[in-house]
């Protein structure tokens, strides 16, 4: 039982770092598209934020509540032997689905991958779909769309504020100061995305660890695992996903520093509400719908759609095939268990 503790622990580690380079894109792709800091520059800057979120939702937020919604959207029967596997089987398939959908430059929700990763597993292990939270799990899946479009609201409102401000004033300077404050609303969203996504590691490491003992419930959980899983995912990002900062910083639309910043601030606004109501979102929904309402206050033909399709499909694709990889895996580690 230890030694599956450990390998889930590791695995988890390394989830939260594909998961960084992964979705290093969403802090970094408008501020690279837009020539304020080069690519190198950026994933260092993302990388600092993403770890100093950490010291915002201990001390400032005061606890991990995205991390208590994961670990329980799914119920494990206490004193199972094979929980353990449940929670293996799941985090294998989001890591596989990660990969795969790195490789095709997709950029899909590391965080539902999770989530369908661990549902599939409880439900092929159990053989009931009465293992799944719906109190947890509903808003989870409510928010695959409801991200998006607070996010391409906000950003569609900050958009027009912003430019009905500067109208009259010297486009060189405008430009010029909102590279500056790129600077500002990249490191907003990237304490969004750093508090966000490693707390969902931290829900699987707690629901491993109560599973085999280790600590009888999750407030038991020692400082280290947050610790780690906020430097895995800082490292993760100065990785990068060059792949994916194309499709988010170019292919959806063109954006401006001025548009950057709106809709940097709007992902981040999207993502610290969310966290406020114990909600796991996905950073990549949040800023796509954020970088789509900044290109419709130009024109909607400015927005390419075709992309962004695409891109609704991966969203909702991603929790029933990585449920369904999870549930596959399940049965192998089984067989040989």
């Amino acid at each position: 039982m230890v030694t599956i503790l450990i390998v889930i622990i590791v695995l988890s580690f390394i989830f939260d770092y594909i998961n960084g380079f992964h979705d290093a894109a969403n802090s970094i792709a408008t501020i690279v598209s837009t020539k304020v800091l080069t690519p190198f520059q950026a994933v260092v800057w993302a990388a600092f934020f993403n770890f100093g979120a950490f010291f915002i939702s201990k001390y400032l937020v005061g606890g991990f509540g995205i991390a208590d919604t994961i670990a329980k959207s799914v119920t494990l029967a206490k004193g199972d032997p094979l929980a353990m596997y449940v929670v293996l089987a799941g985090l294998v398939s989001a890591i596989i689905w990660n990969l795969i959908t790195w490789w095709f430059g997709i950029p899909s929700s590391s965080s539902h991958a999770l989530i369908g990763g661990l549902i599939g597993a409880a439900v092929a292990h159990y053989g009931t779909f009465g293992v799944v939270v719906a109190a947890k799990v509903v808003p989870i899946v409510l928010f695959i769309f409801m991200a998006p479009l607070i996010g391409m609201f906000v950003a569609f409102i900050i958009t027009v504020i912003i430019v009905h401000i500067c109208k009259r004033g010297n486009p060189y300077k405008t430009e010029k100061w909102f590279k500056r404050l790129q600077l500002v609303s990249s490191a907003l969203f990237s304490l969004g995305h750093g508090s966000n996504d490693s707390q969902k590691v931290m829900g699987i490491i707690g629901v491993a660890m109560v599973a085999s003992h280790y600590i009888p419930d999750l407030k038991s959980i020692p400082d280290w695992v947050p610790i780690m899983c906020f430097i895995a995912m800082g490292l993760g990002t100065l990785s990068g996903g060059w792949k994916i900062v194309k499709t988010m910083g170019s292919r959806i639309t063109k954006v401006s520093p001025l548009e950057g910043v709106a809709a940097e601030t709007a992902g981040a606004i999207t993502l610290f509400l969310t966290e406020h109501f114990k909600i796991p979102v996905s950073t990549t929904h949040t800023i796509t719908g954020s970088i789509i309402g900044v290109g419709a206050t130009k024109r909607l033909s400015a927005v390419r759609w075709g992309v962004t399709v695409n891109l609704v499909w991966a969203w909702v694709l991603t929790i029933p095939v990585s449920a369904i990889v999870a549930a596959i895996t399940f049965y192998i580690i089984r067989l040989f268990a």
